[in-house]
């Protein structure tokens, strides 16, 4: 299976990176208006994050917005070593206990913190996820079939939530489970879950994409969701209201090109509705583990694609163009974008410069705060932008 990061990063190659290299990094994905999208496309340019954090005001600049305020080299030192003394670690797209599957969508994490086995990361996982309220029949089902599919060799994937993300966490804690956090890896939330965590943190490993300390908040979870599921070879949701965040999950994993499996639920109650909806929409009717294991079987060698991106980011490489091509462009550019995401390759069909003029100045006005990113390799303008 290849291990290629975003943007073309890695090459099937593993690498640890240097202590000094890993700080920049950090530095550079928690700087203002660096999302991991944009932190790719800025490594693939200019090489390494020190290079990128150099650059950034001067592309702001062109962008025609001020400087984005960037991470102290003091606080990613602290940040680190905070993480250090609670007997944790960071570990990047393209070294070895990076997940990876993770590697491969779009928006990875460049960085996760990991307290616990880090190497259970790079073992096939499936995810099982629903409803924090669930019934008790839904979390004794949740409990055997993590247990079931850890006996097969599976890592149990999910979100230390309270109800099915607890049940299916404790069904795998002998065989190996993943707590994937909305906050930092210190933090336990809910309270509940904290002799769980405990116990995640001596037999598992738990993860999460923010600093540590960082409490989570609503709008943290479906950044937390898309790692569940791209860490997972499949998504199993077991109870879910039609408003439940497993079912953001699940469209995380069918966007990541994942398996999406769901339990059957009685009608009339609320957590089977969607559950129950998932399956009409070609989900896999899930009643055992065994439906989930004899499914992935078909799926054991598939080499997971690099995410379909028609103009990847190394179409920018080393490029250097014309202060008046650029300017022209962005004055097209600015003109045609709208406070509707539009897909890039749209963009770049809808203009008549090359893919690599076209992603130089998103880049360029993302920095400058005046261009959103969405899922999907889709922009919008930022509104009084």
């Amino acid at each position: 299976m290849a291990n290629q990061a975003p943007g073309g990063s890695g090459g099937g190659r593993s690498r640890v990176l240097a202590a000094a290299e890993k700080r920049d990094w950090l530095r550079l994905i928690r700087s203002e208006r660096i999302g991991p999208v944009t932190f790719f496309r800025l490594l693939e340019r200019f090489g390494s994050a020190a290079r990128a954090l150099e650059r950034l005001p001067d592309l702001a600049k062109r962008g025609g917005g001020s400087a984005p305020a960037l991470y102290p080299e003091a606080e990613a030192e602290g940040e680190l070593e905070t993480l250090a003394k609670l007997g944790g670690s960071t570990v990047a797209v393209g070294e070895p206990d990076y997940p990876p599957l993770l590697a491969h969508v779009e928006d990875a994490p460049p960085l996760l913190a990991v307290l616990g086995h880090r190497a259970l990361l790079r073992r096939k996982a499936v995810a099982v996820v629903g409803a924090r309220n669930a019934t008790l029949g839904g979390r004794r089902f949740a409990r055997a079939l993590a247990s079931d599919l850890g006996r097969a060799a599976y890592v149990v994937v999910s979100g230390l939530a309270r109800g099915i993300d607890a049940a299916a966490h404790e069904g795998a804690l002998q065989t190996g489970t993943v707590a994937v956090q909305g906050g930092g890896v210190d933090v336990v939330y809910p309270p509940e879950n904290a002799a769980l965590h405990d116990k995640i943190r001596a037999h598992g490993a738990i993860v999460s994409e923010m600093a540590c300390g960082t409490q989570p908040l609503a709008r943290h979870f479906p950044r937390r969701n898309r790692i569940i599921s791209g860490i997972a070879r499949g998504v199993v949701v077991v109870e879910a209201s039609p408003q439940s965040g497993s079912l953001i999950t699940a469209r995380f994993a069918l966007d990541q090109g994942r398996e999406v499996f769901a339990v059957p639920g009685a009608p009339g109650d609320p957590r089977a509705q969607g559950t129950n909806g998932l399956i009409r929409q070609g989900a896999v009717l899930t009643e055992s583990a065994a439906d989930v294991i004899q499914h992935l079987a078909h799926f054991a060698d598939r080499q997971i694609d690099e995410p379909a991106q028609p103009f990847a980011a190394r179409d920018m490489v080393n490029v250097d163009h014309g202060e008046a091509e650029l300017a022209a462009a962005q004055k097209i550019i600015v003109e045609n974008l709208g406070f509707t995401p539009l897909p890039v390759d749209e963009i770049i069909r809808s203009c008549q410069f090359s893919p690599a003029v076209v992603l130089t100045v998103l880049l360029e006005l993302e920095l400058a705060g005046r261009l959103e990113r969405h899922p999907g390799n889709q922009v919008s303008r930022l509104r009084g932008a």
